[in-house]
């Protein structure tokens, strides 16, 4: 009789942290840049990821009054607060805190997103995933999610996963689908002493971003501290412990391994096709 191969499990290690860099963006709204720094550039084929965090009004009532994008996928998740987005398209709505809105901008897309209070502390992410040449001129669209739609598993140790994108090894499956890189996203909360493991593809680039508390990662439990992002050496299972709890983000996906041009609000393969956005853009052509 003969038994199925088990493929060896290789832990991810950690390979190198970053803190980010303060920054603004939109109007004035003040935020954390984690990727899309002078320090980490992108993570194929992730091309930046921003955190925001106040309960001062004055850091992001502003918002992000319409701006255009070209030729990747913008995801806001929200952790407390709310935006409201509204676009060319004629879509409009609010995520609210645990929602996520994963937006494909592909051929061009005008949109604002402005925060729906005037007060209370606000705080998410925005990370901006790229699209391999054959999709970046794909008809915009939407996938958006409630808290309630987002997928959660409990821990045996009283954990809570949320999966956005991808599949926990226990089954549990996020609503977002994307067959270009086929993203995992998942928000992990980690009591004590708790721990968590999962299975990635060997080859993807994947992080971890602490949001509380300090995370033990890999075989050899190097500390990752709060607010730092640490990119995960290769290998196909990710090991994890929070010896005094923790929060945080796993996220990976395919790398492209296509060049990247980059315009501002435009990310294309070449210098040529940014300037046919700026172009496009100026002639109302998104």
């Amino acid at each position: 009789m003969q038994t199925e191969h088990m493929p060896h499990k290789l832990t991810r290690e950690l390979q190198t942290t970053t803190p980010g860099m303060p920054t603004s963006d939109g109007d004035g709204v003040k935020m954390t840049r984690i990727i899309g720094t002078p320090q980490l550039n992108m993570l194929d084929p992730f091309l930046l990821l921003d955190a925001f965090e106040s309960d001062n009004p004055d850091d992001y009532i502003g918002g992000f009054p319409s701006h255009p994008h070209r030729g990747f996928e913008t995801v806001t998740y929200m952790l407390a607060g709310s935006m409201r987005h509204k676009d060319t398209t004629g879509s409009e709505g609010v995520i609210e805190p645990l929602g996520v809105q994963w937006m494909t901008a592909g051929r061009g897309i005008v949109h604002s997103e402005m925060p729906e209070q005037k007060e209370g502390l606000l705080k998410g992410f925005q990370l901006w995933v790229n699209l391999p040449k054959k999709a970046k001129m794909t008809e915009p669209g939407y996938q958006e999610f409630p808290a309630s739609e987002i997928a959660e598993q409990v821990l045996d140790n009283s954990g809570l996963v949320r999966v956005i994108a991808g599949t926990t090894d226990e089954g549990t499956t996020g609503p977002v689908k994307n067959h270009f890189v086929d993203p995992v996203y998942m928000d992990i909360e980690l009591p004590g002493g708790g721990s968590f493991e999962q299975t990635l593809r060997q080859d993807d680039n994947a992080f971890i971003y602490v949001i509380e508390g300090t995370v033990n990662v890999g075989d050899i439990q190097s500390r990752l501290p709060e607010k730092h992002l640490g990119i995960l050496g290769k290998g196909n299972n990710v090991k994890t412990t929070a010896p005094d709890g923790a929060r945080f983000l796993l996220v990976a996906g395919k790398p492209l391994n296509e060049s990247v041009a980059r315009g501002g609000p435009f990310v294309m393969n070449t210098r040529e096709e940014i300037l046919q956005a700026f172009s496009d853009f100026q002639n109302n052509r998104f």
